[in-house]
């Protein structure tokens, strides 16, 4: 199938991208993201997300897309410009790409739209698959709009997967690459009392996750994309020291981190004990489907 990605130069982007076969990719800056991805991509189209509709000519012969274009919800203090950049970039980029489907006249067969497991909110011990309802809070109503101007697709005959992605895990960037200095340095830890449920997955298998959703006919509206084993933020920490050879003991607590960051602050603590029910029922296979193996991928060659 012929494929076209948005959002390519981003941490996940270029993973997915060596799965498909010369894919179409849209960017703002065709020029940055050959240099970006080189051949890695096919040909590339000029696309602002927030100003019009996807090109015709980016969707002609296209069978697949791929939308995992949007800010990054963890770069910088949440001020009320910061949050209107993550939402508009999710819901109004969304909405300009449907519109660009819905004026071709041969409309791909599937979209495969990133959303977050920034849907389900704090949810304690809850076991999370795709059926629980919504949260109430800004990312929960950012997921909640993101995937509606997603499924508008539907309405054009395309069938729509909104992959709910947990924390993405994987050598040389993402949230990883936050987390290693502090515990480089000994000073790593569990945030509060680490009881919190971390929702993650391992980059490999996320990419593998956006192909098996287009691949599978029987798929359509959410999915969760996250590894099967979500951990505590305890094990976790726990499991992060061991694969470094530190300690990681020293609690980081939540005051310290909401003078920090603000209310994104609020995310870091939340607790979300996803499932990946789709998935699993329609037979995916992870590679890396526990903490351990996940971290010793990512870190042996570096440790």
């Amino acid at each position: 199938m012929k494929a076209l990605v948005t959002g390519a130069t981003g941490f996940v982007g270029p993973r997915l991208l060596r799965l498909l076969d010369s894919p179409v990719v849209v960017s703002r800056s065709p020029e940055r993201a050959r240099r970006a991805v080189g051949n890695l991509a096919g040909p590339l189209f000029r696309w602002d997300p927030l100003r019009e509709p996807l090109p015709a000519e980016a969707l002609e012969g296209v069978d697949v897309v791929y939308h995992l274009a949007g800010e990054s919800v963890a770069e910088g203090r949440w001020t009320a410009a910061q949050k209107a950049r993550i939402r508009d970039s999710r819901v109004i980029g969304t909405r300009n790409l449907v519109q660009g489907i819905k004026q071709v006249e041969r409309k791909p067969s599937v979209l495969v739209s990133a959303s977050a497991v920034g849907y389900y909110g704090n949810r304690g011990d809850d076991e999370l698959t795709e059926s629980a309802p919504p949260a109430d809070d800004f990312l929960a109503e950012v997921c909640v709009a993101w995937e509606q101007e997603a499924l508008m697709a539907e309405q054009l005959g395309v069938r729509t997967v909104t992959a709910r992605t947990g924390i993405v895990l994987g050598a040389g960037g993402g949230a990883l690459a936050k987390m290693l200095t502090p515990f480089k340095l000994g000073a790593g830890g569990p945030l509060g009392n680490g009881k919190q449920w971390m929702p993650w997955v391992h980059v490999a298998d996320l990419a593998r996750l956006y192909v098996h959703a287009a691949d599978t006919t029987s798929i359509s509206g959410p999915m969760n994309a996250v590894a099967p084993n979500p951990v505590r933020n305890s094990e976790f920490t726990k499991a992060l020291g061991r694969q470094l050879h530190r300690p990681a003991f020293m609690p980081a607590p939540y005051i310290g981190l909401r003078l920090l960051f603000g209310e994104f602050a609020q995310v870091l603590f939340a607790s979300q004990r996803v499932i990946p029910k789709v998935a699993l029922d329609t037979g995916f296979v992870f590679q890396y489907p526990d903490i351990a193996s996940a971290l010793r991928e990512i870190l042996a060659p570096a440790a």
